[in-house]
């Protein structure tokens, strides 16, 4: 580790107890770190369907972090700017207007409202040659209920852990082929909203993980295909689908931008791409709200000029 005070400063004999006492300090922050960035990285809010609420809490600043639910689900918790914050995920089928927290803090229970504004997705039309994408036989239908229930139980998954990160890198470098949260037709039936973001790339491109975290399943399943789930803490899972390569193994740690497979065509799709979906308190949300804003997820998403892969950050 490089010393944080000149060397020139070193020699003098009545700063040495000033250097011990940054360098202990130094030690603490290292070791405070992941917490810091728990707390100040969060994801940008947006209450809207299909969006991210902060909703500042009724505690005391150095009490423990007060318990959350929004509709009988466990909701993350934050410090920010000295307070406590609950990062709560809003479902896509969520009607515009008042709803309402249910709060626990220092032996106490309440609730605490916050409004759910209003927005418009763009609607569109799909055609499958493969029929039974659209409308699966019976023996479909009984693994697709199989795989539901293993998709759910993945996408629902808590851990006390607080995220390493919040700031996510983008998995993988192409073209967003469909946004969040389009109302989706497929051969002129109506199915349920675009819950992820689609980035078409060529068949091998590799994906990364957007932030540190552990696998906690995977499988191959009728519609998604090779699929991978990471945990990354306090109800934060993504889910990686279609690929043709998969690198990782349930319980495995994986680490900020390392390669968990590779690009694909598997499951229900008309190309090779990467669905990308986050989920939040058992919700899925828009990934793009865990990035800065919408031009710096362009900026990072799109592919390099020069070919090849460019370097994680």
């Amino acid at each position: 580790m490089t010393d944080p005070i000149p060397h020139t400063v070193h020699t003098l004999p009545s700063i040495r107890p000033a250097r011990d006492l940054i360098r202990r300090g130094l030690a603490l922050l290292l070791l405070a770190a992941p917490a810091l960035a728990w707390a100040m990285d969060a994801p940008r809010s947006e209450a809207v369907p299909g969006g991210i609420a902060h909703i500042t809490l009724k505690a005391a600043p150095k009490a423990a972090p007060p318990t959350v639910t929004f509709h009988h689900k466990r909701v993350m918790v934050v410090r920010h700017q000295g307070r406590w914050e609950a990062v709560v995920g809003i479902p896509l089928s969520i009607k515009a207007g008042k709803h309402a927290l249910q709060v626990r803090a220092a032996g106490r229970r309440y609730t605490l409202g916050f409004e759910v504004h209003a927005k418009h997705y763009a609607t569109e039309h799909i055609t499958l040659k493969d029929k039974r994408k659209v409308n699966p036989n019976a023996m479909d239908l009984k693994r697709i209920r199989k795989e539901h229930k293993e998709i759910t139980r993945a996408l629902s998954h808590w851990s006390g852990q607080p995220p390493a990160e919040l700031n996510f890198l983008v998995p993988v470098h192409g073209i967003v082929s469909s946004p969040f949260g389009l109302r989706r037709f497929f051969n002129g039936q109506p199915r349920k909203p675009h819950s992820g973001i689609d980035i078409a790339a060529p068949v091998g491109r590799p994906i990364r993980a957007p932030a540190a975290g552990t696998v906690i399943d995977m499988g191959h399943y009728f519609f998604t295909g090779n699929t991978v789930f990471l945990d990354h803490g306090e109800g934060l899972v993504t889910m990686y689908c279609h690929m043709s390569k998969v690198f990782v193994k349930p319980g495995q740690r994986v680490e900020r931008g390392q390669m968990i497979g590779k690009v694909g065509r598997t499951g229900r799709v008309t190309g090779p791409h990467l669905h990308w979906g986050v989920s939040l308190n058992d919700t899925m949300v828009n990934p793009r709200l865990f990035f800065a804003s919408d031009a710096a997820f362009k900026q990072e998403v799109a592919p390099p000029k020069k070919g090849g892969e460019t370097a994680s950050r």
